[in-house]
């Protein structure tokens, strides 16, 4: 243990966060570390006070959720490539002078499908949303093999323009640096997640073929997060054989969520799994930028979070 990781403290920053389960998943894993670390809230509704809160520094690390992950990302003064690509940092690190940006949505969200037995490669893949999380979302589901890639909105043109501009950044990334190899076997090497998969945009009414011929469906909109909210599509498109996940968890099981187990579909989840596997990431990132070693494999790393959080998911 270094000098620095001594009594530092941490945060989830959003609005509102009072439902969040990482203070009790991120304390359960400090505490087993025997690390005096302190886990809070940071709750503000007005964004100067967001701001205010991150230009003060007084944190080792700050978990961002909605929604400040874009103000998350401009305060950050190195940025890791998943928080260039999504435009949004859900995890900042402070190092001496610097605050690192990084974005573990799509990593958490594809690694619990995985867990949960779902393959990417060769699929169809929808994803709902055009905020940091929905292209965090589309980009690992490329890494994971993903062969079609639609980003879906209220708005056609909105759609367009996201992709466009994220195609834009991943592209300059892409032929800027030496390839980064694929990190598991199935995967595609980064390169290879811009050039071999096909993207497309659409909105929910006019890409309904899309959205009932679709392997995956993934919901990264905050359509869900309150009791009486509908889903974000018409659910009577879904049909057995897909997979349907919703990154919303605070209310339960969503409209969307309900509907796709009434209409037989393979599987539908709630976010909690993905909040576990981003948070299991996060605290990677953190634990190696701070320079304490954690002692479990990946595995055991998620199960301890995921039991922290009481989440009924699959377990690795």
């Amino acid at each position: 243990m270094t000098e620095q990781s001594e009594g530092e403290r941490l945060y989830i920053l959003g609005h509102p966060v009072a439902h969040s389960k990482s203070p009790v998943m991120y304390s359960a894993l400090y505490e087993k570390l025997g690390l005096p670390w302190t886990y809070a809230l940071a709750d503000y509704a007005e964004l100067d006070d967001a701001r205010a809160f991150l230009d003060a520094r007084d944190f080792l690390s700050v978990n961002i959720t909605t929604p400040y992950k874009p103000l998350a990302f401009q305060a950050a003064t190195r940025k890791a490539a998943s928080a260039q690509l999504a435009q949004g940092a859900n995890v900042l690190v402070r190092k001496d002078d610097q605050l690192i940006g990084f974005n573990t949505d799509g990593d958490g969200c594809v690694k619990f499908l995985e867990l949960a037995g779902v393959t990417f490669k060769g699929k169809r893949v929808v994803v709902c949303g055009t905020g940091p999380t929905a292209l965090s979302i589309l980009h690992a589901c490329a890494i994971a093999g993903a062969d079609v890639l639609l980003l879906l909105s209220r708005d056609k043109e909105r759609a367009r323009s996201v992709l466009d501009a994220y195609l834009e950044r991943f592209g300059r990334l892409a032929n800027a640096t030496i390839d980064f190899p694929a990190m598991k076997e199935g995967h595609r090497s980064f390169r290879e997640a811009y050039t071999k998969p096909t993207f497309k945009f659409g909105s929910y009414t006019t890409s309904t073929g899309a959205l009932g011929s679709a392997d995956i469906i993934i919901n990264a909109t905050p359509v869900g997060m309150k009791p009486d909210d509908p889903a974000p599509f018409d659910t009577g498109l879904l049909r057995p054989g897909q997979v349907v996940m919703d990154a919303v968890y605070a209310s339960g099981r969503t409209k969307l969520v309900t509907d796709a187990l009434q209409a037989d579909c393979k599987a539908a989840f709630n976010g909690g799994g993905m909040l576990v596997a981003q948070a299991a990431a996060s605290a990677l990132i953190v634990s190696d930028i701070a320079e304490v070693k954690i002692p479990y494999s990946e595995a055991e790393l998620f199960n301890l979070m995921a039991d922290a959080a009481g989440f009924d998911c699959p377990r690795a």
